[in-house]
């Protein structure tokens, strides 16, 4: 039988997983139940712990600094409370144990299994912001290392390469994700170094593979010459920020001032990082901490020399305001060492990431297009649609839109009647909405936002492949750039993608005149520029889609082209940047002639005007239900297809015509009226 102990480890035939839930048993308080109350609410039976006290969390509800303060104060609260409940209840000893929150919501069907691996606090706790959410996506062990526990970290390696071993035998073909927080990190990347040959998929948050030129590394150095009787005062030096260089700390015993209160005024600020490692200070023996400060010394050497052996999947969480380890330059390291890593930065965040009030993991997750549930990547089976507020989240940038643009959208009954809204719009799919792309897709966000907010319809785009992958590095924007429309269920184009859209009974947002369109030249606003041949009329037919035709009308009144392709290839300079930057992205219709195949990628130089309004008009949804046969023809296939991009023109011309009647549009004319009647009222319009 396996067994974990007290710095052993022996492999045997039994899941060692087993093993640990034996130890849980022993976990018994008024905040922590036993496996058996898990049972009851049908979650994992490895389950212990109850729901925290509720907390407002939502990232909508975050206005400005101080509110986000609070809201850390008020996470971190909750985390050393449950630090403190489950150290106590661990306070008989015993070897490291997994356990999975009761507050976890039921896993989806074939979830993956997700396993946290903490900091050198060793509580396990640390996704307490995260659990009812993730819970829902993965099923999800948290290792926790009782205060008692002197594991070395090889040790703890192989307890965790045997939980990874024995579940990737138990799924050979689902993933096992590794989500490793600073010391965790360093535990997640020795794992993977180890096995090669498994799907595992790793999420660091600040790793803390660097402790050179780091600050930690400042304080373990110090920790090791400063006399016994001062380790109670380190540990306080540790429970603040260390915003400052070391050589202050150094010299802050000489100050003539108490240690704790001349460490409290000079590290202010960063709530979360200084409020995690109080619990250190508050509920760690001093002796433990010190001993996970030396393990953490012995990890990242463990680690650094077995870099090049890591072939995981890898997503790097790093704060650009970490000041324990210089997560930034860790995190450049670690891209460019592994072989498939990304990195998503946090420009004004700490070393707690995970428990600052406005950091959001599953949306981090999700708009990297980090979740599988198999060995590839499905883009459709699978997307999580986001909550109400994780929407909120990501939509909140992009919110002064509404106001500077004011959209009016109008859409078609089935009996041709036009109304204002999108009630035209069917809530059942498949839908397939068909329309012209505005200069550089500016559309966009205010189409998508408003069938998710009036009728909760997430529309599932088909994008170019610059959103998710590059050929080679270069001057391409980041991939992190194109999170959000990714979070938001955008896939890249492929026929594969468009059926199984389809399938599921999804919104599909369709541009046939792609990039080309979107960047088109001075004179062609309001130009389709289709392909000659139908592409989509029969797929939409095989499902029975209802396909609704839509034009878009604004972009020539928000701003005037100066420079466009023609202008630009003129350049040498220009020219040349622009054919790099072509030839970093997978480019499309190879095969198609004419203006459509040109869609080399560039900015076009666009002199912003003072905003006018946009407009959206939806026409009559055409069915395609019960003419699959009918529709296998290519001639009754491209009647149809013509048919839907005269529509498209006929909707775009009768916006530039009743536009003119519209008195609010110009942002100049509505401001008054919204300042008197509130920015979220529905300004007038022209007549239908």
């Amino acid at each position: 039988m396996a067994a974990i102990s007290t710095g052993t480890y022996t492999a045997a035939g039994v899941s060692p997983i087993l093993q640990y839930r034996n130890s849980c048993l022993r976990i018994t308080s008024a905040r922590f139940k036993i496996a058996s109350a898990a049972a009851t609410t049908g979650r994992s039976t490895n389950s212990l712990g109850q729901q925290p006290p509720t907390v407002p969390m939502s990232n909508n509800s975050i206005t400005d600094s101080t509110e986000l303060e609070r809201t850390t104060t008020l996470i971190m609260k909750d985390f050393m409370e449950w630090s403190k409940d489950m150290i106590a209840s661990g306070s008989d000893g015993g070897p490291p144990r997994w356990f999975s929150p009761l507050d976890c919501a039921a896993p989806m069907e074939d979830s993956p299994l997700l396993l946290y691996l903490p900091g050198i606090d060793g509580v396990g706790l640390g996704l307490i912001k995260h659990h009812k959410r993730l819970g829902r996506i993965f099923n999800i062990w948290c290792l926790h290392v009782p205060v008692t526990d002197r594991t070395s970290f090889s040790d703890l390696v192989y307890l965790v390469e045997a939980t990874v071993r024995s579940e990737h035998h138990h799924a050979p073909r689902r993933p096992i994700y590794l989500l490793g927080e600073s010391f965790g990190g360093c535990l997640a990347l020795a794992v993977a170094a180890r096995n090669p040959h498994i799907d595992l998929a790793l999420i660091l948050a600040n790793p803390a593979t660097r402790l050179r030129e780091s600050q930690l590394e400042n304080l373990i150095t110090l920790s090791e010459v400063i006399p016994e009787q001062l380790h109670p005062s380190m540990v306080k030096l540790l429970s603040v920020t260390t915003a400052v260089p070391a050589r202050v700390a150094v010299a802050i015993p000489g100050s003539g001032h108490p240690l704790q209160q001349a460490v409290a005024e000079l590290f202010r600020g960063d709530v979360a990082f200084s409020s995690y490692l109080s619990v250190l200070a508050d509920v760690l023996p001093v002796e433990t901490l010190f001993w996970r400060l030396k393990i953490l010394k012995s990890a990242a050497s463990f680690v650094s020399s077995r870099l090049h052996a890591v072939r995981a999947q890898t997503l790097v969480l790093s704060s650009g305001k970490d000041h324990l380890i210089p997560c930034p330059e860790e995190s450049e390291k670690l891209r460019k060492v592994l072989p498939n890593c990304e990195i998503r930065r946090f420009n004004n965040s700490g070393h707690a990431l995970l428990l600052e009030a406005d950091f959001n993991l599953i949306t981090v997750i999700m708009g990297a297009n980090f979740y599988r549930r198999g060995r590839h990547l499905d883009f459709v089976r699978d997307f999580v649609p986001p909550s109400t507020s994780e929407f909120d989240s990501v939509y909140q940038p992009y919110r002064w839109m509404e106001v500077a643009f004011n959209p009016v959208m109008i859409s078609t009954l089935e009996n041709g009647n036009i109304v204002r809204g999108l009630t035209g719009i069917p809530s059942e799919g498949p839908v397939l909405l068909v329309g012209y792309h505005m200069m550089l897709g500016l559309e966009l966000v205010p189409l998508v936002s408003r069938l998710w907010n009036e009728h909760k319809i997430v529309l599932r785009g088909i994008a170019h492949p610059l959103m998710f992958k590059r050929l080679r590095e270069g001057k391409m924007p980041v991939l992190s750039m194109y999170d959000d429309y990714r979070f938001m269920g955008a896939v890249p184009v492929s026929a594969t993608n468009f059926y199984k859209l389809l399938s599921s009974k999804s919104h599909v947002l369709l541009y046939p005149g792609g990039m080309r369109e979107a960047l088109h030249r001075k004179g062609e606003e309001y130009k389709l520029f289709w392909p000659e041949q139908s592409e989509f009329v029969r797929m939409a037919a095989r499902f029975g889609a209802k396909i609704i035709p839509f034009g878009t009308v604004g972009e020539d009144d928000i701003g005037q082209m100066l420079l466009d392709y023609d202008d630009m290839m003129k350049v040498p300079y220009l020219k040349a940047l622009i054919e790099e930057l072509t030839g970093e992205v997978e480019k499309l219709r190879y095969d198609t002639e004419g203006e459509i195949s040109n869609q080399d990628v560039h900015l076009p130089i666009i002199l912003p005007k003072v905003p006018g309004r946009f407009y959206f008009y939806f026409g009559k949804p055409i069915e395609t239900a019960g003419r699959k046969e009918e529709l296998k023809s290519r001639e009754k296939a491209h009647e149809l297809y013509l048919e839907v991009k005269s529509e498209v023109e006929r909707c775009i011309d009768y916006l530039k015509e009743k536009r003119e009647n519209d008195s609010y549009r110009n942002i100049m004319a509505r401001l008054p009226y919204q300042a008197s009647h509130g920015f979220d009222s529905e300004v007038p319009t022209f007549e239908i």
